[in-house]
């Protein structure tokens, strides 16, 4: 099926240049504006957008055909630009094996207390429930603790786990994150991933999400996405979440525990409430099936070596991911998700610095790596892989740069710059685009957490200092981003008809460009500052 419609796409390629000379240029001329209408540089970053964000591509989700056709057309930019093939076995593509999973049924879970019958807690009303990637079938059966929101954060004092033993136990927590955390850190402690892989730490062996009011038995059933390991299992942050329970089922869950549901329900909404940890008197039964589908995927990877002898031996990364959503929900009768500005803008952005990197008379010293990665729609998915299996020295990559999703549609007049006040970068990015008359600004709107929500933060989470990088909000900037996120932003009208500053894309270039030649051409190598929370959390170079 999947090549069937490869061979489609070829087709029709191949048959507009079969058609006669005279028929191509009308049929080019009425489908698009003349290359003459913008300088040569802006037209190209234009052309490749045109052809990534084309309908033929049906919005390039992870893993399928049309991915893998815009994989190719990345590899075949980085060739022309002169880029090293820097992926697997000598070629631009580094192999992500995915694997989509979702709940094969409603699973169950039964709570039994101390010398009571089994009490079946009800899907829909209770609890929905989790799944185990690349595991049909999913059996367990232990205690239940509870442990409050589930963090442990010694910089804010703070141990939910205090006075409790959860070997070989299953936590429950709530989902609340409090408020008094700085705002990046924050984002980082409420993610379930977090939680989940806080209670491994602590030798639990699954974990409950408590929702204390009802949960929805809308998507349950919805397929989610990682990579696989070479048996086939999927990779799982922490311990796995079995199930989100609802308010109802929480009653049952505490029956005759020390603090009742009834006690701590008035509370469980509150980001800054306490709750002591407590092993409730239930044992938890718990059967989960789940399907699971493998899909092959790639990340694409071309390598520009430095020229210092031993600096060059280092690598400063250049990311941006390739993928959107696909074909997905119509909208006014419009169905595929292109994907413009999220993200074709950017992997535009890294195949035109790639060229001028190249062109350049001044090679860096440090080597560069750009790296489209794939599946990031999907929970940043390729850049985890690249970062837990980079095709170079894991050791030797001392910074990323990340391109993603840069609104375009206005003269900016600063950028934002996430991750720029945690590391060394800082001061050279506001040196960097200051020499452009551009001025630095930190994150307008810590509420949303985008510091932890794109490719760099995979490799934040190896210790590696990193930067993302965004059109400001000064003047004109923050109606024009407002207006995408609410217009377009995961929409199918994030497409070639909406307004695009070509100009401002080249000057969002050559302020990346100016960054990555400065940290390359650094006598020494990015380091956290000395404390920062992410730089301890992760054994980051400078941070102890």
């Amino acid at each position: 099926m999947r090549d069937s419609v490869v061979c489609r796409v070829l087709a029709a390629v191949a048959l507009a240049f079969a058609a006669p000379a005279a028929a191509r240029v009308v049929e080019v001329q009425a489908a698009a504006p003349s290359p003459a209408q913008l300088p040569d540089d802006q037209a190209a970053m234009k052309a490749h957008v045109m052809f990534l964000a084309s309908d033929a591509l049906r919005g390039r989700e992870a893993g399928t055909p049309e991915y893998r056709i815009a994989a190719e057309y990345v590899a075949s930019r980085f060739f022309a630009a002169g880029l090293k093939p820097a992926g697997d076995k000598g070629g631009y593509l580094q192999s992500v094996p995915l694997l989509r999973y979702q709940p094969a049924d409603h699973g169950d879970l039964v709570l039994t207390a101390k010398g009571g019958a089994p009490m079946p807690l009800v899907f829909g009303r209770d609890f929905v429930p989790g799944a185990v990637p690349g595991k049909p079938q999913f059996a367990l059966d232990a205690p239940v603790v509870f442990v409050g929101q589930g963090i442990v954060a010694p910089k804010y004092k703070r141990n939910d786990y205090a006075g409790v033993d959860v070997r070989g136990k299953i936590v429950a927590f709530l989902g609340e994150t409090p408020t008094s955390f700085q705002s990046e850190e924050r984002a980082h402690f409420a993610s379930p991933a977090t939680r989940t892989t806080i209670a491994a730490e602590h030798g639990a062996v699954g974990a409950i999400l408590i929702e204390p009011g009802s949960v929805s038995e809308a998507g349950w059933d919805r397929a989610r996405m990682t990579w696989a390991y070479p048996d086939g299992t999927g990779h799982v942050a922490g311990v796995p979440l079995i199930a989100t329970v609802s308010g109802a089922g929480a009653s049952k869950l505490f029956a005759q525990a020390r603090a009742p549901w009834e006690k701590i329900a008035p509370r469980a909404d509150d980001p800054t409430a306490i709750f002591k940890a407590e092993q409730l008197p239930s044992v938890l039964t718990v059967a989960l099936k789940t399907s699971s589908e493998p899909l092959e995927s790639a990340n694409v990877a071309g390598l520009l070596p430095g020229t210092d002898p031993t600096l060059s031996r280092e690598v400063v990364v250049l990311s941006a991911h390739l993928d959107h959503l696909g074909v997905g929900p119509p909208v006014n009768g419009d169905s595929i998700y292109n994907g413009a500005e999220d993200n074709a803008v950017g992997i535009a952005a890294l195949i035109e610095a790639a060229k001028r990197f190249r062109a350049s008379d001044m090679p860096t010293r440090r080597s560069i790596l750009f790296l489209a990665v794939t599946a990031e729609e999907e929970g940043l998915i390729g850049s985890d892989y690249f970062a837990r299996h980079p095709t170079m020295p894991a050791a030797k990559i001392v910074a990323d740069v990340n391109f993603d999703m840069p609104i375009l549609s206005y003269a900016f007049q600063d950028m934002t710059v996430f991750g720029a006040n945690r590391s060394s970068l800082g001061p050279i990015v506001a040196q960097a685009v200051a020499a452009l008359g551009v001025t630095m600004s930190l994150d307008p709107d810590p509420a949303e957490g985008f510091f932890v929500r794109s490719d760099h933060y995979r490799f934040v989470q190896q210790g590696i200092p990193s930067v993302f990088l965004w059109p400001g909000q000064a003047g004109p900037g923050k109606a024009a981003f407002e207006n995408f996120l609410k217009h377009r932003y995961h929409q199918p009208s994030d497409d070639l008809s909406q307004p695009i500053d070509w100009a401002q894309g080249l000057r969002f270039v050559a302020a990346n460009c100016a960054i990555t030649r400065a940290i390359a051409d650094a006598p020494d190598r990015p380091r956290w500052n000395k404390g920062d929370f992410f730089g301890l959390l992760y054994d980051g170079p400078g941070a102890k």
